[in-house]
């Protein structure tokens, strides 16, 4: 679940902010683990689902029941008053899409599928993009864009010595060389014992700057790739966030542990 509106700056003077990095112990890491399981295994459980003619409703309470069957609890549930246990984002639907009884699947649509599980008092969070049926080219091209986009950045996070900057440089990069934009007004975070924790992880940025990554932090990385501008904005339901153009958008997102052996995908379940 992307974070809140990521702001530089107020009234033109850029803000210095404190941040306080959370490391987890081996122990953590472990029970994040399984937290990451089930949110990856929530996940493909919505999938089996995407088709023609299912409502969005209808793909949250399959992720419901397969996070409360495991003994967790959906991450999303309530979080701000977000009213769903997945959102459930289609086409130019950026993130924080509402699932909903009265909005079904066409064919040729992108659905993305973003989801969190609690449980052993730590958090997973993941999202894929996925095709309705027969895509268009166009929208294939965007969905792969942004996975390989997700997997520069994390081979960015576990080089010797990265920071924070690396990862946004390598995922902005990628997604620029190849005619698409990211989205600036929304990040990635860390995650942990809270759904959303410090730092924030841009997908975007300067390779070199920013906050060191060391072993024991926890973050989700998270390219939200626009096939336009990067420009976004809300809707009057305060959570659905669209592409400002109307062009299509793609989400990928795993929560991913810096550990001795490199970067794990905790929520990576197949």
């Amino acid at each position: 679940m992307g974070t809140f509106p990521f702001i530089l700056s107020t009234g033109g003077i850029v803000e210095r902010f404190i941040i306080m990095i959370i490391v987890k112990t081996a122990e953590e890491i472990k029970l994040m683990r399984i937290a990451g399981r089930i949110t990856g295994e929530a996940i493909l459980a919505g999938a089996e689902l995407i088709k023609p003619g299912v409502s969005t409703k209808a793909i949250d309470d399959r992720i419901r029941h397969y996070i409360e069957k495991a003994g967790a609890k959906p991450s999303f549930l309530g979080y701000g008053g977000f009213p769903g246990s997945a959102c459930i984002s289609i086409n130019n639907q950026v993130i924080h899409g509402i699932p909903s009884n009265h909005v079904y699947l066409e064919e040729g649509d992108i659905v993305k599928l973003d989801v969190g599980a609690y449980i052993h008092g730590y958090h997973g969070d993941s999202a894929n993009t996925f095709p309705v049926g027969k895509v268009s080219d166009e929208a294939l091209r965007l969905i792969e864009v942004t996975r390989r986009s997700f997997e520069l950045g994390v081979e960015a996070a576990g080089r010797e010595g990265a920071r924070i900057g690396d990862i946004g440089a390598a995922v902005d990069g990628y997604c620029v060389a190849n005619g698409c934009s990211t989205v600036k007004k929304y990040v990635g975070h860390g995650v942990g014992q809270d759904l959303h924790e410090d730092p924030n992880v841009p997908n975007f940025g300067t390779a070199g700057r920013g906050a060191r990554l060391c072993r024991g932090m926890v973050i989700a990385i998270e390219p939200m790739v626009n096939l336009g501008r990067p420009e976004v904005k809300e809707l009057k339901d305060g959570w659905t966030v669209i592409t400002a153009d109307g062009s299509l958008s793609a989400h990928y997102e795993h929560t991913v542990a810096l550990t001795e052996n490199g970067p794990e995908l905790l929520t990576k379940v197949s």
